[in-house]
């Protein structure tokens, strides 16, 4: 039996957004230090690409995942903080919604391994 892997990624999802959480919170409780520079954490996506899943098929008839050269892009880091006159660059605006986006997130997380683990309860049950 290969192991799930499904339950270890969506635990490290929620380390990092743990720790994204914890950037955020202090990127707003230092929005009137001088001096303080706004900080995030690497995208999710980087902490994948250390992962290398592979792709497995178990059967002949599986399809093969394709990386058309035509669908990639290059992306531009969004880097718009405003530095104000004491030095500070924590946007408010900015960090709430990246608050946001963490809690929703968070929640689709948590709905994708309850999925699963009532998948698995019903697979073992029949």
């Amino acid at each position: 039996m290969q192991p799930l892997t499904l339950f270890s990624l969506a635990s490290q999802n929620a380390n990092w957004l743990a720790t994204r959480q914890v950037t955020i919170a202090s990127n707003v409780a230092n929005a009137n230090t001088p001096g303080y520079r706004a900080q995030d954490v690497a995208p999710f996506n980087a902490v994948l690409s250390h992962l290398q899943l592979p792709i497995a098929t178990t059967s002949s008839g599986h399809l093969q995942p394709e990386t058309p050269s035509g669908l990639k892009s290059a992306v531009k880091p969004a880097d718009t903080w405003d530095v104000v006159y004491s030095g500070n660059s924590v946007n408010l605006e900015q960090e709430m919604m990246k608050a946001g986006q963490v809690g929703n997130a968070h929640t689709l997380n948590t709905n994708i391994v309850r999925a699963f683990h009532q998948l698995l309860q019903m697979a073992v049950k029949v």
